[in-house]
């Protein structure tokens, strides 16, 4: 039957106009008029904004994200690219050590590709791409409120903006509000029983400041340098230096309770040299500062468990970190938003906006990928003392334990290491470690020695420390 040119299209909110919420608005053009609501006012440039403190920090979309990206917003990653941003390869372009220790070796057999570049660049290269569709509206400072309905169906949603209040009617809310959604309250509010929140807070604290790349490295493609924390040897410390455009890297260090770094520009390459390798320190040991250090704290895995609410309303669905958020050591959050935006668009095009129970279907969907990245995560910070408020049992100690053989597996196999790379780029699920290209090489080999130290060569070494 031919589409009816006068019936009334969809009408979508999207809450924040951060990552999460920007591709949630380009998943629903094709079937609904959108409007983002966004608290704060938009930068015009690639510049930092109040509603993303975090963004100061090392961020990288990992290749199941960049996958889910280019499928919702054809072309993007490239545009990233033209604009300085690099697509890295894993681990061919990294020198980086496992949580237990293990450097692994530059394998380049690989298909995997991380998209690095400033938080703010890739931000404003997606807010510039989504935010031209006519079919998008973009209400700036405005505040959302609460929801509009009843524990049945939600029908729209109060807003503010300055001092007048109004009520945007709607066929579906989408909170991508980030961490500090309020849509538990907002549920409880229309009768709603309370949803199960879970958290797994490792004390982890963050410090970072930016440089200019030493030496030579801005000529070249210098490598992501990883130094992960071992949960085993508590405080578990860590940083990572992250070439970005115009010549600058960022370098993010972190710590658990009792071995945080601080906003101390005179400490911070102390404690890079003290990670139990030294390298990061080393390469930033005579690099320039750009500014100061930044500092934080808030860094929990927390988790709320829409998809398992006995009773949910039509009309409304959450996103990305409104339903969870992970430590940022993993790298985790963009592509985990990426991944929630496309299971919905994909749903939508099977299932036509207001079919009864559709909103509990695509949070359904959407927390597929939070699971695959809260399992990650919380698979190694539950490890730490305090993280949690039951220690692991034995079946999350024996699952750990294996977690720790596949990676050792992986760093000297590159049969291997693909299957590793799979899961922990969120492409495939977690039994792909227990396919026979884990398992053979686990049980049989062949494999190459494990490596004595960071494999960085000596020619990129002498680009940044002549």
């Amino acid at each position: 039957m031919p589409e009816d040119p006068t019936a009334r299209r969809p009408r979508a909110v999207v809450i924040g106009a951060s990552a999460a919420g920007l591709f949630a608005a380009a998943a629903l053009t094709d079937f609904a008029e959108v409007t983002v609501v966004e608290r704060d006012r938009l930068p015009d440039g690639p510049e930092p904004r109040r509603g993303v403190p975090q963004a100061r920090h090392a961020h990288l979309v990992w290749s199941g994200g960049v996958k889910a990206v280019d499928n919702l917003l054809p072309g993007l990653t490239d545009e990233v690219v033209a604009h300085g941003g690099r697509l890295v390869r894993i681990m061919g372009d990294m020198v980086s050590r496992a949580p237990n220790e293990v450097w692994f070796r530059r394998f380049l057999t690989t298909h995997h590709r991380n998209l690095v570049c400033s938080r703010d660049l890739f931000d404003f290269v997606l807010r510039d791409r989504v935010l031209a569709d006519a079919r998008i509206t973009l209400r700036q400072e405005t505040t959302a409120l609460r929801l509009q309905g009843d524990a049945a169906r939600v029908t729209g949603l109060r807003i503010r903006t300055g001092a007048e209040e109004l009520t945007l009617p709607a066929d579906l809310v989408v909170d991508a509000s980030g961490r500090g959604s309020r849509a538990p309250q907002w549920l409880t509010d229309l009768g709603l029983p309370a949803v199960t929140e879970r958290e797994v807070n490792a004390g982890v604290a963050y410090a970072t400041r930016l440089y200019r790349a030493p030496g030579t490295t801005g000529n070249i493609d210098f490598p992501l340098v990883n130094v992960q924390a071992n949960p085993a040897k508590a405080p578990g410390q860590g940083g990572i230096i992250l070439p970005i455009e115009a010549g600058r890297w960022i370098v993010t260090l972190s710590g658990t309770r009792g071995g945080e770094p601080t906003d101390d520009p005179d400490a911070f390459v102390d404690f890079a040299l003290n990670l139990g390798d030294p390298v990061i320190g080393e390469l930033i040991r005579d690099a320039q500062p750009l500014g100061e250090v930044t500092t934080t704290r808030a860094t929990a895995n927390r988790r709320r468990y829409y998809e398992q609410a006995k009773r949910w309303p039509d009309g409304f669905v959450v996103l990305g970190d409104a339903i969870a958020g992970y430590n940022p050591v993993y790298g985790h959050g963009l592509t985990v938003a990426a991944q929630c935006a496309l299971a919905v668009r994909d749903l939508l095009r099977t299932t036509g906006p207001g079919t009864p129970g559709l909103s509990r279907r695509l949070q359904r969907a959407a927390a597929r990928p939070v699971a695959a990245a809260w399992d990650l995560a919380v698979g190694q910070d539950a490890l730490y003392p305090g993280a949690a408020d039951t220690r692991p049992g034995a079946v999350e100690g024996l699952l750990a334990r294996f977690v720790d053989k596949a990676v050792e597996t992986g760093a000297r196999s590159p049969r291997a290491m693909a299957a590793l790379l799979d899961v922990m780029s969120l492409e495939k699920p977690a039994t792909r470690l227990f396919s026979p290209d884990m398992l053979l090489p686990m049980l049989f080999g062949p494999k190459k020695p494990y490596l004595q130290g960071p494999p960085l060569t000596e020619a990129e070494r002498k680009t940044a420390i002549p």
